[in-house]
């Protein structure tokens, strides 16, 4: 257990956890039912900065935290977005086949795009406008945002095909299921602790969640890694903005 939850932390931030975790094929299969947690930890660690910063100027308090936020995840979902946003436009053809094949081949490019580029520069934009907005110290949104995007990582691998053979995400599909769902049962009574705005942001995240899988099942029949970077970066960004629009 506690091995599955280490290489969950390991994975999605840059906390270091022995080397040991990534070697434990069992650890790597069980590390999903831990996503929700590592988003908690991230959420956490962000609080505390809050709290350190809220007497400083807010625009620069916002622009700290995006930082350490960035950095705490090393942008590795921020790599996955800039390469959907390339490979969605790109990957786009007349034949459905041949858009699914073209879409995975972009992917894996490890070259940016401008449309790449431009992704990422307006979610970290929407991101920081939201953290400028908030009330400081923004405990629910810094500690929800985080937390529910991982969720629908965990989400994602027990309802949406993975569609490349090999990849980082191979071992989470046979994950354990009920552990997962418990996981996730977990996730969406924490919402309840902040209130109306916790349901708020439940409800959103659920509609990026839905709208990502729609878009990736039609253009994919499935999902890859790149897909669940940007679905992390996506629900981060929209819950953010949800929360900061809701005062």
């Amino acid at each position: 257990m506690m091995r599955a939850a280490l290489a969950a932390i390991g994975f999605l931030t840059r906390i270091p956890v022995p080397a040991r975790v990534f070697a434990d094929a069992d650890a790597q299969r069980r590390a999903l039912v831990w996503y929700p947690l590592a988003g908690a930890l991230i959420g956490a660690l962000l609080c505390a900065l809050a709290w350190a910063l809220q007497t400083r100027a807010p625009m620069m308090s916002a622009a700290l935290l995006l930082v350490a936020w960035t950095a705490l995840t090393g942008a590795l979902h921020l790599d996955g977005l800039a390469d959907m946003a390339d490979a969605w436009v790109g990957g786009m053809r007349a034949d459905a086949r041949q858009s699914r094949e073209r879409t995975l081949e972009i992917m894996k490019d490890p070259r940016s795009g401008p449309l790449a580029v431009v992704a990422v520069m307006l979610v970290l934009l929407s991101k920081f406008a939201a953290l400028a907005s908030l009330p400081a110290p923004a405990w629910a949104a810094l500690l929800l945002a985080p937390l529910l995007a991982r969720a629908a990582l965990t989400l994602a691998f027990l309802t949406t095909p993975y569609v490349r053979g090999g990849g980082l995400g191979q071992a989470l599909v046979a994950a354990p299921r009920a552990a997962c769902i418990a996981a996730l049962a977990v996730s969406a009574a924490a919402c309840a602790l902040a209130g109306w705005r916790g349901g708020l942001a439940l409800a959103v995240a659920a509609l990026v969640f839905a709208l990502w899988r729609r878009a990736c099942l039609r253009r994919l029949q499935g999902m890859t890694g790149d897909t669940c970077g940007a679905l992390t970066e996506l629900t981060e960004a929209a819950v953010l903005a949800a929360l900061a629009l809701s005062y």
